[in-house]
């Protein structure tokens, strides 16, 4: 069964990858289904993302006005309302992370925003030469939450220490700067991105219901399973882990310096994801039209319970990790090999089962394996 899983799940890249060669010809998606899909795609756009952007705004300005305070007067109440506001925004931002469509991907929000490890050489050398360009794609891992998070709480091993980098320190004025720009960034960048969907965007996501790979169920279900598959299962458990790499590296933790916070950002990607597959809407406890509600939909409820059951036994698994997955991965690893493997379970469920339920072809190729 599982190697029939696996030729399956290649003949669906294949057939992705030879699509796309081809010169762009339609390929997935079920036509024939009664399915409301404008349903879906209006929960998803005012229920689910637009609002979830909305408060991550709502956050990101209080952020940057926080760190604006910090520059102006850098004590010791102003750094730790400072490192709160970023715990509270970062943890938001997991909410919004794998809808990288439209506006967002236009601009490479993520990859400004949460590419880490961060290079933290080449941020303590912008500051020494006061010289960059934060717009560069080149400078995607000198910036966003991870540079917050080494410069609220990497620059020493306790806070007096890092608050001598912002006042006493020869490059002071710099390092104020920076940590000012770098807030400012993050906040005007989720600022467009939501702008985006509160004018013209939000309805030519909704109204384009066409079930070809043009289609807004096809391309955000790709993010979707994509985002699960690189982001959350790779990105924050198998790199640290070394699950792909056959290499525990601990600095390839989310929140590496903020150590006792990576737990917590890993199980909010998890909750949001699990969130949008039942179509829960933002803030509440309400649902709307979901991959839930559409494999019952099409009478494969069951194959919705399956996913549903391996979000559960993942959730259990993950509340077993240290509050610190750096610290987890240097004391007991196997733990965090076990999560990635129970994530990896629910890749296959989702990029294999659930995608050739929905007649949705996957439209790229991830090297790390299934």
């Amino acid at each position: 069964m599982k190697i029939s899983r696996i030729l399956i799940l290649a003949c669906l890249v294949f057939a992705a990858c030879s699509t796309e060669d081809d010169g762009g010809s339609e390929v997935g998606g079920n036509t024939d289904d009664n399915f409301d899909r404008a349903a879906m795609l209006a929960n998803w756009a005012d229920n689910i993302i637009l609002p979830s952007y909305q408060n991550l705004n709502k956050e990101t300005q209080t952020l940057e006005e926080l760190a604006n305070s910090f520059a102006e007067n850098p004590g010791s109440s102003e750094l730790t309302a400072l490192r709160n506001q970023f715990k509270v925004a970062y943890l938001d931002f997991q909410n919004v992370s794998m809808f990288d469509i439209g506006k967002a991907e236009e601009l490479n929000y993520r990859s400004f925003v949460n590419t880490y490890p961060l290079n933290s050489g080449d941020v303590e050398s912008k500051i020494t030469s006061g010289s960059y360009d934060l717009n560069l794609p080149s400078s995607y891992a000198e910036q966003g939450f991870p540079a917050l998070d080494y410069l609220l709480f990497g620059l020493g091993s306790n806070s007096d220490e890092v608050l001598e980098k912002y006042t006493s320190n020869e490059n002071a004025e710099n390092y104020k700067a920076y940590l000012l720009d770098v807030a400012t960034r993050i906040n005007a960048l989720t600022g467009e991105v939501t702008a985006s969907w509160e004018g013209d965007y939000r309805d030519a996501f909704v109204d384009n219901t066409s079930s070809s790979s043009n289609g807004s169920v096809d391309r955000l279900t790709n993010k979707y399973v994509m985002y699960f598959e690189k982001f959350l299962r790779s990105g924050k458990i198998g790199f640290p882990s070394g699950a792909i790499t056959g290499s525990p590296s601990p600095i390839n933790v989310e929140s590496y310096y903020s150590e006792d916070f990576s737990k917590q950002l890993y199980l909010q990607a998890l909750s949001s994801s699990i969130d949008f597959f039942n179509g829960k809407h933002s803030g509440n406890s309400q649902t709307g039209e979901s991959y839930k509600s559409y494999l019952e939909a099409l009478d494969r409820g069951d194959l919705a319970d399956d996913i549903l059951a391996q979000f559960n036994t993942i959730q259990t698994r993950s509340e077993e990790l240290d509050q610190s997955l750096r610290n987890q991965v240097e004391t007991n690893n196997t733990l965090m090999l076990e999560v990635h493997d129970e994530l990896q379970k629910e890749v296959v469920l989702l990029k294999l089962d659930m995608l050739q339920a929905l007649s949705i072809s996957v439209d790229y190729v991830d090297s790390d394996g299934d």
